[in-house]
């Protein structure tokens, strides 16, 4: 009994100084910081701001409602990092995803470690957090590790003992940044893995690159498969896939690609993942003929 009233009687004190505009800490030096600075608080919801330094671009709504669901039944278990601005005023350092969903579930407070950086810092801390999570595209994380090294000015061999990887698993995420952003989107959106980024990396010419992209996406190549691909193309030899291999098109897809060709009146492609995911790609040579699709497309 007694160890609960010490603690509710520390939570009133914490609460006390972070709300006493005459004790207001902006720095480790200054009074009582030691008794704020990385602890748990209950901070209003509406008292903090999202990081703009924050790498991560594309949240998943029905993963983010998932969660909504799991602290509505379990509460928030694992408290988000924020750092002090200034009176009542924080930004997000990592924890977007359960400050989202805690907004979402209609929170008031939400658990908070608080931290006292700068904006270099802050953004460091994003990003280090950011390259540890386990859902990261390979993309999102190659730029993580870009931003570390160009805002951040690391070297990739510092960075390797920050984030805790060989400096070599850093310079292939690197890597694949040359990539075409085409090829960069694909791997984003599930159509291709790393190792296939890895593979297509070696071929020089953006125009050649998509081109054997494409009939990785098409074929549904494995990673092996398609390193000999590119193997095949570096030995200057004709291209050659494995009929068996090649990936049936859906009939959904298949029934209507032929009437798409002849509505727009070029040569329309059609590539489609093992989730069901696809792209359709509607080449154009010229700005007359964008201008003529765009009109087919979307009118004037």
């Amino acid at each position: 009994m007694a160890k609960a009233t010490k603690k509710q009687a520390l939570g009133r004190g914490l609460s006390a100084l972070l709300k006493d505009p005459e004790n207001d800490i902006q720095s480790v030096s200054d009074k009582n910081a030691d008794k704020v600075i990385g602890s748990v608080v209950e901070l209003d919801v509406n008292s903090i701001e999202v990081n703009p330094f924050q790498p991560r671009s594309n949240f998943n709504d029905e993963a983010l409602h998932e969660l909504a669901s799991s602290i509505r039944e379990l509460g928030i278990i694992q408290p988000i990092t924020v750092r002090k601005l200034g009176y009542d005023n924080y930004q997000l350092v990592s924890g977007e995803r359960r400050f989202r969903a805690a907004k979402l579930v209609g929170l008031d407070t939400i658990p908070s470690y608080i931290r006292i950086a700068n904006d270099q810092e802050s953004l460091e801390m994003a990003l280090v957090e950011n390259i540890q999570r386990q859902d990261l595209d390979p993309i999102e994380i190659a730029l993580s590790y870009q931003r570390l090294i160009d805002e951040v000015e690391v070297t990739q061999e510092k960075l390797s003992e920050r984030v805790g990887k060989k400096r070599s698993t850093i310079s292939n995420y690197l890597r694949l940044l040359k990539l075409d952003p085409i090829i960069q989107t694909g791997m984003r959106d599930g159509f291709i893995g790393m190792g296939h980024g890895r593979a297509l990396i070696n071929i020089q010419k953006k125009k050649d690159q998509l081109n054997l992209y494409e009939q990785v996406v098409s074929n549904a190549l494995s990673v092996r498969e398609t390193e000999k691909l590119v193997k095949q193309y570096q030995g200057g030899g004709e291209l050659k896939i494995d009929s068996a291999k090649k990936k049936e098109m859906p009939g959904f897809v298949a029934k209507h690609i032929d009437s798409m060709k002849e509505h727009l009146a070029t040569d329309v492609s059609i590539s489609t993942s093992a989730s069901g995911k696809g792209k359709i790609v509607i080449p154009f040579h010229s700005k007359e003929e964008f201008q003529r699709l765009k009109k087919i497309l979307v009118g004037d």
